[in-house]
């Protein structure tokens, strides 16, 4: 047998080996969302019993409870809010991190690594360190229960890491793309919108995913600031939790619509998110 024939079927039992434990990987981490699907359309009961049954029979009892049917809360408040802060802060952001990003990669400024480093330090700090003060001006000023606050929240957040994340995009835009806008006359908000944005559209579509998913999941803040009015849905859920009774499936009915954004959102941006996250990978 020839060394080019050895080789071959050396990197095919690689590549087969590698594939394998993808799919391994993959099945781990699905398990937790089949099991938890398939326990939200069981009964209080049958979801309760251990070892847990897979033939118990099906029901909706538990997405009634949650939608409302049962005589709870209605959900659709609390998922409007968590959709009203998760995108008007990743909007936010998007707006501040572009023009930082540019800064710190096509046209740095001096000591622009020390500034990442600033950017990424301020992710560091314990979320519960800031707790207190937070609540304190949010009472001060009668921003408590108020939607708007957690907005500025989750935009102060996750601006960080999207700089941090989108300077390695904008540092593979051409720079003579750029020379040859501002030759033409182009001011740099024309830059960013119609040149800089369009050659980084995966890096940002990514960037804005990652501050979305963070924001919907978000429920310190959301559980200390919030009461009625600005409920988001990760309190809505903690609701079902209670220390009588059993809840095990309107939890999980629960978990899976308020889910269900956030991987619509990943599925349907799929293609764009990994074009993005190997944007600045090879040079």
């Amino acid at each position: 047998m020839s060394s080019i024939a050895v080789r071959t079927r050396g990197r095919f039992r690689g590549g087969a080996g590698l594939g394998l434990v993808a799919w391994l990987a993959g099945i781990v981490f699905f398990l937790p969302i089949a099991w938890m699907a398939l326990t939200s359309f069981h009964s209080e009961a049958d979801a309760a019993t251990n070892p847990p049954s897979f033939t118990a029979a099906l029901t909706l009892d538990g997405y009634r409870e949650f939608f409302g049917a049962g005589g709870g809360a209605s959900p659709w408040p609390a998922l409007i809010n968590s959709a009203v802060a998760s995108v008007a802060s990743t909007l936010l952001v998007l707006v501040l991190a572009l023009p930082a990003a540019y800064a710190l990669s096509i046209r740095p400024v001096k000591k622009w690594t020390d500034v990442l480093f600033f950017f990424l330090s301020t992710k560091m700090l314990p979320v519960v360190a800031g707790l207190l003060p937070i609540y304190l001006f949010a009472k001060n000023t009668d921003m408590l229960d108020n939607i708007w606050l957690l907005v500025i929240l989750y935009t102060s957040m996750n601006l960080p890491i999207a700089v941090w994340m989108m300077q390695s995009f904008l540092a593979e835009v051409p720079v003579a793309i750029i020379e040859a806008a501002r030759v033409d006359g182009a001011r740099l908000p024309t830059i960013l919108a119609r040149v800089v944005a369009p050659i980084a559209l995966p890096g940002i579509a990514a960037t804005s995913l990652i501050c979305f998913i963070f924001s919907w999941n978000e429920l310190l803040f959301a559980r200390v600031l919030t009461g009625v009015v600005a409920e988001t849905a990760p309190v809505f859920l903690t609701g079902f939790i209670t220390s009588q009774g059993l809840f095990l499936a309107k939890v999980c009915a629960a978990s899976l619509v308020i889910s269900l954004p956030v991987l619509a959102a990943g599925f349907a941006a799929q293609d764009k998110l990994v074009q993005g996250l190997s944007l600045g990978a090879v040079k």
